[in-house]
């Protein structure tokens, strides 16, 4: 009888950290009983009995606001982690008749995540309508755990040895005008011939310096720039190729339709930057909830079709 009442003090605390965890990301107490189906005073209460069980504030609430205490901080890191473990292992007991249910949150490049990649998200979601989908655009790779996501689409490379990092495939990288830079100048033969002409840059990627490649002969010429105009966006780039400011190195599948359309052109076909490398980026764990497996099964099949590699 002793065991049996541990064992179920452990559920209902595992119950209290969930209900904890929710309170956190809906913002309020109202607002996380509204999303569980309960009520607000239920919600208080839980919030109550788990704050006496740990014997620590958690959270600071006033009529107009909420925030973590320090110690509330530490324990929503620790109730993540302590959820995801509980529910990757009863998903994993239950093998495949195990349907994904909860939260998938995913940071995802602000260029893909807008336009590439809500294919195969609606794909997914369309699947698997337990799962509801975060869709969080970001070109940084994030804490994972603090922050509760459970992967992210990380363009460049992953140097971080505590992840795992799947790689998708590449991104061709060609250099890209409006038609007017061609039409003042000669037109250019060899990267030599781009160097004196106006360029724009993409600061996560090249400020100052391009290099590009011959496939064909494996040839190399690397020159300084002194770009016009410079952005963290691919989208603000192109458009600002669009107006005519400059010379830009973009992603082949962003600009594939203007190429196609004649409203840019591809200067020095042959010569390209070095393509960027694509990687689905988690943490590691021998245990993995069925909506993050199933979500990077689906991702590594759609991915080389969804951008281009």
């Amino acid at each position: 009888m002793k065991d049996q009442a541990s064992a179920s003090r452990q559920v209902d605390r595992i119950e209290l950290f969930d209900t904890f965890v929710r309170i956190v990301e809906a913002g309020s107490l109202s607002a996380a009983a509204s999303r569980m189906g309960s009520t607000q005073p239920t919600i208080s209460r839980r919030l109550s009995a788990l704050e006496h069980q740990l014997g620590l504030k958690l959270l600071q609430r006033s009529t107009h606001a909420m925030k973590l205490t320090e110690d509330g901080e530490r324990c929503l890191v620790l109730a993540r982690g302590l959820l995801e473990t509980w529910q990757a292992m009863d998903e994993g007991l239950r093998g495949q008749a195990a349907q994904p249910q909860g939260t998938l949150r995913v940071l995802a490049p602000h260029a893909f995540g807008q336009q590439q990649l809500i294919g195969p998200v609606a794909d997914y979601l369309q699947r698997y309508p337990g799962v509801s989908l975060e869709w969080l655009l970001n070109d940084r790779l994030p804490d994972f755990i603090a922050e509760g996501v459970d992967c992210a689409i990380r363009v460049g490379s992953v140097e971080d040895p505590s992840l795992v990092a799947l790689k998708l495939g590449q991104v061709r990288r060609v250099v890209v005008s409006a038609p007017r830079w061609l039409e003042a100048a000669n037109p250019p033969c060899h990267p030599r011939d781009l160097a004196a002409l106006p360029w724009m840059a993409v600061r996560t990627f090249y400020q100052d310096q391009v290099l590009l490649n011959q496939e064909a002969t494996g040839e190399s010429f690397s020159f300084a720039i002194r770009p016009r105009f410079s952005t963290d966006s691919l989208y603000a780039l192109r458009h600002a190729a669009l107006r005519g400011l400059g010379l830009g190195i973009f992603s082949r599948w962003l600009v594939e339709d203007d190429l196609a359309a004649g409203r840019l052109v591809h200067l020095l076909p042959g010569w390209e930057a070095p393509p960027l490398p694509v990687y689905l980026v988690y943490p590691y764990s021998r245990l993995l909830p069925a909506r993050l497996s199933r979500f990077i099964e689906l991702i590594r099949q759609a991915a080389p079709l969804a951008i281009d590699l």
